[in-house]
């Protein structure tokens, strides 16, 4: 592997820094909307303007880092991710990226060269679940479709509108782009298959789609004493086998050609007591697929099953919430490879089982994806870790295909080195 461009022990220094910005007894929770994350933006905003960059916030609530192009006409290469948490579990989740993106940039910037587009580099408002209940705020207004009426969201007596106000934006005004020429995104894979294969990156071609399904299923409850067992409709027994079986079939399923996975995540009885049959259980399947074929498929599946319960047992069911699966840019797939190969770093294609900004990005122009290796392929939690090496390589590989892809929009005259 060549030597990087890009500088490893700043991009380290710059974790460690917004790592140190966190709930003190919460490491690492810097979650949107709170004063932690208000702390984390302003660091961000000054290392973008020691970068040369002029930093601004659209209205959207997005904090965007520009460096102008030579071309006015050209458009932009927007680079980014998001700087806010879960609990407990944001140290490289989403602002490696942002970290990244403001490293090309810099090496940019000490390199002298000049690009003909102009490069932005974006920290996306509350890519994670939110205290309002919902995500990717800030990349769905840039892409036109945040829902109005999630504006009335209201949390603690503040709307999401007025919360939105509060970081900088402007709700009323339309934040959404047609100015991007592509979107690269890197990011933690939060998965074990880069470390177990022990390859350098993956290449996204593709975000699944996740579907989130209610379940309640509605037996008789009686005395736990008394109730013969073969004259009981016991909702646990029948919601058991249930998991089971869903269980079962997403494994079938994930030995497939595409990404899948299902889950009960959210599991709840009632009445809830030692010496009563259980009358009543819901349940939630977060379930996720490669292609909206399989997840069409999976679902009727589930309807299936829920023709099957024992007697006594009936169940109603709800889909509470639908996204499409995303593929993602092809040409820009090739170019991160080939720029990947060029930087000596090994790499695969993959499918990203979790969503992330550049879902909603791919609404409104060319957009993809680079992954490195998680730790153990741990997530969301303390234990999150990615190596400085792995990130920067991955920078390297970033700004590589920065410079290729700015040769190739219109003309294809390097980029100028002052």
């Amino acid at each position: 592997m060549r030597n990087l461009r890009v500088d490893s022990h700043r991009i380290g220094a710059d974790l460690d820094a917004m790592a140190a910005i966190t709930d003190p007894d919460r490491p690492w929770t810097r979650r949107a909307f709170s004063p932690r994350f208000d702390m984390g933006r302003d660091w961000l905003r000054e290392r973008f303007e020691q970068a040369g960059l002029r930093a601004s916030l659209d209205a959207g609530g997005n904090l965007i880092g520009i460096r102008a192009g030579t071309d006015p006409e050209a458009g932009t290469i927007m680079l980014g991710s998001h700087s806010d948490t879960v609990p407990d579990g944001g140290r490289f989740d989403g602002v490696a990226g942002v970290i990244v993106a403001l490293e090309v940039a810099r090496m940019l910037e000490e390199q002298g060269i000049q690009l003909r587009h102009t490069l932005e580099v974006v920290d996306f408002l509350a890519e994670e679940v939110s205290v309002f209940g919902v995500s990717c705020i800030g990349s769905r207004a840039i892409a036109g479709v945040l829902p109005p009426d999630w504006l009335d969201l209201v949390h603690e007596g503040r709307s999401l509108g007025q919360a939105i106000r509060d970081v900088g934006g402007d709700p009323s005004t339309s934040a959404l782009r047609h100015d991007i020429r592509a979107f690269l995104e890197l990011h933690i894979e939060q998965g074990p298959v880069l470390e177990a294969e022990g390859i350098d990156l993956g290449i996204v071609t593709a975000i699944a789609g996740i579907e989130r399904i209610e379940i309640v299923l509605t037996g008789r409850p009686d005395h736990a004493g008394t109730a013969p067992m073969d004259r009981r409709s016991d909702a646990l027994v029948a919601a058991a086998a249930l998991v089971t079986a869903i269980d079962a079939e997403a494994r079938t399923r994930a030995q497939g050609p595409g990404h899948f996975t299902a889950t009960v995540g959210e599991f709840s009885i009632e009445p809830g007591a030692a010496n009563v049959v259980p009358g009543r259980v819901r349940m939630l399947i977060d379930a996720r697929a490669e292609t909206r074929a399989e997840m069409e498929d999976f679902l009727r599946w589930i309807e299936s099953q829920l023709t099957m319960l024992p007697e006594g047992i009936t169940a109603e069911s709800r889909l509470l919430s639908d996204n499409r699966p995303t593929p993602l840019d092809g040409a820009l797939a090739a170019q991160l490879e080939a720029a990947a190969t060029d930087c000596g770093a090994s790499h695969r294609r993959m499918v990203s089982g979790a969503g992330h900004d550049a879902a909603f990005v791919a609404k409104i122009a060319p957009s993809i994806m680079i992954f490195v290796p998680s730790r153990d392929g741990r997530s969301h939690c303390p234990g999150e870790f990615s190596t400085t090496s792995s990130i920067a390589l991955g920078a390297e590989v970033l700004a590589a295909a920065v410079i290729a892809l700015d040769m190739q929009k219109g003309n294809r005259d390097a980029p100028s080195t002052d």
